[in-house]
């Protein structure tokens, strides 16, 4: 099975919770990543909030493989063990092997299959006779490539995998002998001596397959490009989403405060005019008040000037 790495709190907090995520049946599986994307974030693990967000959802028939690796770790790890053994059979030519080890296959194949199909079942999600075959054919592709074994064994697939075509079938070995091991072995026809024709289209298809391998590896270095940078794109762009709803929080904050202002200056205005127009009055009034203060001093002083003059 897949182990986690030997790095700091963050790693293993990325790694914990890209397995839960895939974990995560289909439907809910946007849902939960964007709650651990989020958290991360939170949390200051941008790089961390980046991977979760990368992620992408895996198929019905992926997640069930996931399921059963993580579920049944003892028979997932006897069934990776016989794929290894398998794929060095017949890279050692071993007839008794391959047949053992076929008769074995076809077997392990059909019963983890099934408890895929039950673990899924279980878990609320029934799976269909399309789905159910794409199961297989994952672990057909588990047992006959490594690629796809080291795949399945980080219990993150993505979508079903798909064996390679030139694996030698079991009926290769149907009589103990392996194809290729059978035509090693043909003695040589004594008067068989290829014309230079033959050699030249020998040569011409071994050519083309060559140049056949190039293309087919340059092509899936290109895809392994294309899909780093769309993960790349993808992050970057959920930051770009993150710092916009950040961007528009501040907004509303902003304008929720610049309105409360609004509304404090209007309310100060109205009240400076009140404070103008009751100023003004009290202004009248001591004008008035002084007025009449200063004829009674006027009539005061003539009043007092009678009585002196009579007196």
């Amino acid at each position: 099975m897949r182990s986690k790495g030997a790095g700091g709190g963050g790693g293993h907090d990325v790694e914990a919770a890209l397995d839960e995520l895939y974990a995560t049946p289909p439907p809910g599986f946007v849902a939960r990543r964007e709650v651990l994307a989020a958290r991360a974030r939170t949390a200051g693990r941008a790089e961390d909030s980046r991977r979760i967000h990368a992620a992408r959802r895996p198929s019905l028939a992926a997640w069930a493989a996931n399921l059963l690796l993580r579920s049944r770790p003892e028979e997932s790890g006897r069934f990776l063990e016989l794929g290894r053994a398998l794929r060095e059979a017949y890279r050692s030519l071993d007839a008794g092997g391959i047949k053992e080890l076929s008769d074995q296959r076809r077997g392990l194949v059909a019963a983890l299959s099934r408890q895929a199909g039950e673990l899924a079942r279980e878990a609320g999600h029934r799976l269909s006779d399309t789905v159910q075959r794409d199961v297989e054919t994952t672990l057909l592709a588990v047992l006959t490539d490594q690629d796809a074994a080291d795949l399945w064994a980080t219990g993150r697939l993505e979508s079903a995998l798909v064996p390679p075509t030139d694996f030698p079938s079991s009926s290769a070995a149907a009589d103990g002998t392996p194809r290729a091991a059978a035509t090693a072995r043909k003695p040589p026809r004594a008067a068989a001596t290829p014309s230079p024709q033959r050699t030249r289209t020998k040569d011409e298809v071994a050519e083309r397959r060559r140049q056949k391998r190039e293309r087919l590896v340059r092509a899936r270095e290109t895809a392994r490009a294309a899909d780093r940078r769309l993960r790349e794109l993808r992050a970057a762009q959920a930051d770009a989403e993150a710092l916009l709803k950040q961007a528009r929080d501040r907004h509303d904050r902003a304008a929720q405060q610049v309105s409360a202002a609004e509304r404090q200056l209007h309310q100060a205005r109205e009240e400076l005019q009140r404070a103008d127009q009751e100023q003004n009055k009290a202004e009248e009034q001591r004008r008035r008040t002084a007025d009449a203060t200063a004829q009674a001093e006027r009539t005061a002083h003539e009043a007092a000037q009678e009585v002196k003059r009579l007196s």
